[in-house]
């Protein structure tokens, strides 16, 4: 039932998507056509170009979701289209009950000297129920009764597998040009607040019939902080200040959707105690590959993404864990593995270790381009499948769980991690190349990664 009306949602959305396209809500700057892209063959966008789409959904615990979301993009004299001189993107939306999204995020690699390129992020993220299964995949067991089915016996709560979460971000990261090259160099810094906390059950349950609410019963989280597994210092959150640092190998021939090249990364994103990290210091290092292979100009091609993180220094909180490590990502929610972002179908943040691996394989085909209301469209169908492997487990003291309590409802005795893996496929549309409307349903291959997901976001996976 609940796949069945996020479907109906995501639906609902994408016909209101469309209908703005015919009513006027994406605009465009008069006279913006004025030349033909050498490269694909559409005419090449000027000036200025926004997109805008409604963000709406439903939650039965958090509520009706309201608000909107748009992406602003300058094309100067259009001399670099399909890349943009820079971009602006911008998201504001609320639930009933509390949770919320504030985001603005900045990229251009043409307004500053030599092409530097900067990105910036700010944003101001409030979840009142976050995902949270546990450490190190499989090693933790996840039951589904126990959030699901309210008759039936193992039923806990609806939210069991939540914890609440404030995240203050900003992020202000600069690249350039190693000499003539295809490789960039990288530095940045980002800030970090976070506030941790039990669901707010009351909060959630105002406004509900006795039979709708939620229990007051420990979820998975309180359980670990009480036993101590999420020691008392890191249960609250914590402030982060990060250095990062990197090099990028990059020869795609368009960004929003490459036909072909490669795309590599090295980054290092390190909190050390001189910038204030006196809670916790600690350094990751993550190393990511993607290729793009044309099959047919234009039309087909297959994308892959394989990726390592893992912590090489210090200890990662637990609240850390989860956060992908890059160089360029205009995501809200940074989290994985597991979610829109990284494993669609798996539940979000399922898989979280000291170090993991995984891979992303996508087939786009684009079946549709056109050319309405002065703006370039393509429709594209992808079909994919996503993997992810714990390769260094987090420490846990499974030993903390208090006599009286079932250990196999949060452990099992085995210590090798199994593979996760989803599959699944999704729908592109696509205005000017980089203005991209994006649904993907995905489904677990595995029951104890859950069963399905359907998502919608704005752009490529990678």
């Amino acid at each position: 039932m609940k796949v069945i009306k996020s479907i109906l949602w995501n639906f609902l959305i994408s016909g209101v998507f469309l209908l703005c396209l015919q009513n006027g809500l994406i605009y465009s700057q008069a006279d913006t056509v004025s030349r033909v892209a050498p490269d694909s063959g559409e005419k090449a966008k000027t000036g200025l170009n926004f997109g805008a789409l409604p963000a709406v959904a439903f939650d039965s615990d958090l509520g009706f979701q309201y608000g909107v979301l748009g992406n602003l993009f300058q094309y100067g004299d259009g001399s670099q289209y399909p890349d943009y001189r820079w971009s602006l993107y911008g998201e504001w939306s609320r639930t009933t009950k509390g949770s919320g999204i504030n985001q603005l995020f900045f990229d251009s690699k043409y307004l500053l000297p030599k092409q530097i390129r900067i990105t910036a992020d700010f944003s101001f993220l409030t979840e009142r129920a976050l995902d949270f299964y546990g450490f190190n995949g499989y090693e933790s067991n996840y039951n589904l009764a126990f959030e699901d089915d309210a008759d039936s016996a193992d039923y806990i709560s609806r939210v069991y597998y939540r914890h609440e979460r404030k995240l203050a971000r900003i992020t202000l990261d600069f690249q350039g040009k190693i000499s003539q090259s295809d490789f960039r160099w990288l530095a940045g810094y980002g800030y970090f607040n976070i506030k941790t906390g039990s669901v707010d059950i009351d909060r959630l349950n105002e406004g509900k019939d006795e039979e709708d609410k939620l229990p007051e019963v420990d979820g998975l989280y309180d359980k670990y902080v009480d036993w101590g597994i999420i020691p008392a210092e890191e249960a609250d959150g914590g402030v982060h200040n990060f250095i990062k640092l990197g090099l990028v190998y990059d020869t795609r021939d368009n960004e929003a959707n490459p036909n072909k090249g490669i795309w590599t990364e090295l980054v290092m994103m390190t909190g050390p105690r001189f910038l204030g990290n006196t809670e916790t210091a600690f350094t990751k290092l993550s190393v990511t590959h993607r290729q793009y292979i044309t099959l047919k100009r234009d039309f087909l091609t297959f994308a892959y993404r394989l990726g390592w993180q893992a912590t090489i220094s210090g200890h990662t909180p637990f609240y850390m864990q989860p956060y992908m490590v890059n160089t360029f990502t205009r995501t809200t929610k940074n989290d994985g593995l597991g979610g829109a972002r990284s494993l669609r179908g798996i539940l979000r943040n399922r898989i979280v270790g000291d170090a993991f691996t995984y891979g992303n394989f996508e087939l786009r085909y684009k079946f549709l381009k056109f050319y309405r209301w002065k703006q370039n469209f393509y429709f594209s169908l992808n079909a994919f499948s996503d993997i992810g492997l714990i390769t260094r487990v987090a420490f846990v003291d499974k030993g903390l769980v208090p006599e009286g309590e079932d250990y196999n409802d949060y452990f099992t005795d085995s210590n090798e991690q199994g593979l996760h893996a989803s599959y699944g496929g999704g729908l592109r549309i696509a205005m000017n190349q980089n203005f991209i409307l994006a649904v993907d349903y995905g489904l677990a291959a595995d029951k104890r990664d859950g069963d399905s997901g359907v998502y919608i976001n704005l752009g490529f996976l990678f």
